[in-house]
């Protein structure tokens, strides 16, 4: 059965903080059913604060790592940590460096060789900026993954959502499966938008994702917590 079911994924999302490090989390763990060793990888991270332990992390980062559940370094699960909580490009500006797509991609690989199963959350959504003539897109053409789009169930969601599998159709990738999550307690015609969308997207919706309990949210800078993640893996299938 292994060899049936594809082991790198591409976690991107119709904006930012819509859920791409909620399904990629919820993901690395069915993937745990089939591999041994899975991985979540970040080419870019913007924004870190200062843990319990006074050192600089990143929320998803930590949250890729709790899914894993494997003793890599953070420093191994993504290319770039930026301190700044903005646009990746603007972010590494601000600390005079620039990202190199082939810099990620190493990352990436190197990082494979070590396990058996992959899952690239990428930020913000797909064609944030990288650097001057490159944005995360290009980035994901040359991983050369599948693709699972995160919708985040809101108003304007529709457009967004389209505008983004059209985007990734036009670079010739597969859209392996879109996750619809929901974002708020009580989204008008919440059932009607996921079936508009069912309707216009080729590609198999994965799975609706409740909007979380109060006890099950995430507050300021911190990970998801494991039963987070388990609560939105129940409501997931792999593609």
């Amino acid at each position: 059965m292994l060899n049936k079911i594809i082991s790198h994924y591409f976690v991107t999302g119709t904006d930012t903080e819509i859920g791409k490090t909620l399904v990629a989390g919820a993901m690395i763990l069915l993937l745990r059913e089939h591999f041994e060793r899975v991985a979540g990888f970040k080419p870019v991270a913007a924004g870190m604060y200062r843990n319990t332990n006074d050192q600089l992390v990143n929320e998803d980062i930590e949250t890729l790592m709790l899914a894993s559940g494997l003793s890599i370094p953070a420093s191994e699960l993504c290319a770039y940590q930026l301190q700044q909580a903005v646009a990746p490009h603007l972010a590494a500006a601000q600390m005079g460096i620039e990202l190199k797509c082939n810099v990620m991609l190493t990352a990436y690989q190197r990082l494979s060789q070590q396990v058996n199963a992959v899952i690239v959350e990428g930020a913000g959504g797909f064609l944030v900026p990288l650097n001057t003539t490159m944005n995360l897109a290009d980035l994901v053409e040359l991983l050369d993954i599948p693709v699972i789009l995160v919708v985040g169930m809101r108003l304007g969601c529709l457009n967004h959502a389209l505008l983004t599998v059209a985007a990734i159709e036009q670079r010739g990738l597969k859209l392996a499966g879109w996750v619809a999550n929901s974002l708020q307690p009580q989204m008008p015609l919440l059932t009607e938008n996921i079936k508009s969308l069912e309707e216009r997207i080729a590609a198999p919706l994965l799975g609706v994702i409740d909007c979380l309990p109060p006890e099950l949210q995430k507050y300021g800078n911190t990970p998801y917590s494991l039963s987070t993640l388990e609560f939105a893996k129940k409501s997931l299938k792999l593609p």
